[in-house]
């Protein structure tokens, strides 16, 4: 499961020939929101909060469990199953992601990124919340796939857990991805990436009070 992301630097966006975002981000996580190009709208970035948020709630706490959509009940789960109905697609751009590795027995948080250090686009989907509640406009979640076999992603997660990994679309992709109409496919945008397509590299958060060197 993916709960912490670098979303992808305003400079790094200017590749993609769309309008830079008129907002600001930092990194993220569950509640924060952060760019998405969207197929409702693909002439530009929208604003999204991490942690999908259904037309149907009304606390944002729901982000706490939403934030990652597992693509093997996506389509049963009511958080989820509305946006996968209507094929709410969208692509999150990330400078890289993060998760937990427990190989020196406790949990190191590494940083996973391209290896070309190029940004990169990870697969979702996106709920619009029309009502003035003051809710996020616009959400989103990861879609997910068992890497229990994955040669990279298998190393992260607590040792009795089932790995996931986030879905890595191919540049030449998203344009496919945003226009896919049917289940069967949106499922075959749904497969792990080349190992060698990623570097992970061990990068823990410094102690609190510490300053981090420019």
């Amino acid at each position: 499961m993916c709960s912490n992301y670098l979303a992808a630097r305003r400079e790094n966006l200017q590749r993609f020939n769309l309008p830079l975002p008129d907002f600001s981000y930092q990194e993220m996580y569950p509640g924060r929101s952060g760019p998405v190009l969207t197929n409702f709208d693909r002439s530009l970035w929208l604003e999204a909060c991490f942690g999908l948020v259904p037309p149907w709630a009304r606390e944002l706490k729901i982000v706490r469990s939403t934030y990652n959509a597992r693509s093997e009940t996506v389509g049963e789960k009511p958080s989820f199953r509305s946006a996968w109905k209507k094929r709410q697609l969208c692509v999150i751009p990330a400078d890289a992601i993060y998760e937990p590795c427990y190989e020196t027995g406790k949990p190191v948080r590494w940083r996973i990124e391209r290896a070309d250090g190029a940004p990169f686009g990870l697969a979702g989907l996106w709920e619009r919340h029309m009502h003035d509640d003051g809710l996020p406009r616009w959400s989103m979640s990861m879609l997910t796939l068992n890497a229990d076999e994955h040669p990279l992603m298998r190393r992260f997660h607590a040792p009795a857990d089932e790995k996931r990994s986030v879905v890595v679309l191919g540049d030449d992709e998203w344009d496919d991805w945003l226009s896919a109409s049917t289940e069967a496919q949106v499922r075959s945008f749904l497969r792990p990436f080349e190992p060698a397509l990623m570097t992970a590299v061990a990068d823990p958060r410094p102690p609190r009070g510490k300053a981090v060197a420019a």
